[in-house]
């Protein structure tokens, strides 16, 4: 499946079924074909997934941390953050409120 993410206020942001569902999942949406966040729900959202993305920075940072005290060679990110996978639907829902506008997304 493919989410495409839609709102007036910016481009539209296409996902990759998993990443789509792992992104709603952190905002506390279950994945559906169909689905909106309002306005009045943007803000908790957008809390959500920055919430998250900080903490999987943290744990980074950890695991390299421990890695570095161990005399050990730090630890590569493989493939993409979710700091990176998150920032364009992140940018689309900061539009959104400041605009005013819900998103919704589509399969």
């Amino acid at each position: 499946m493919i989410y495409k993410f839609k709102s007036a206020a910016a481009a539209d942001v296409i996902m990759m079924g998993p990443n789509g569902e792992q992104l709603l999942r952190l905002m506390g949406r279950e994945p559906a074909a169909q689905g909106i966040v309002t306005q009045a729900q943007l803000g908790a959202a957008i809390s959500a997934l920055e919430q998250a993305v900080a903490e999987d920075e943290a744990e980074f940072a950890r695991l390299q941390a421990e890695a570095q005290a161990a005399g050990e060679p730090a630890p590569k990110r493989e493939g993409i953050s979710l700091r990176q996978r998150a920032w364009p639907l992140l940018e689309m829902m900061r539009l959104s409120l400041a605009e005013r506008h819900d998103v919704v997304w589509g399969a």
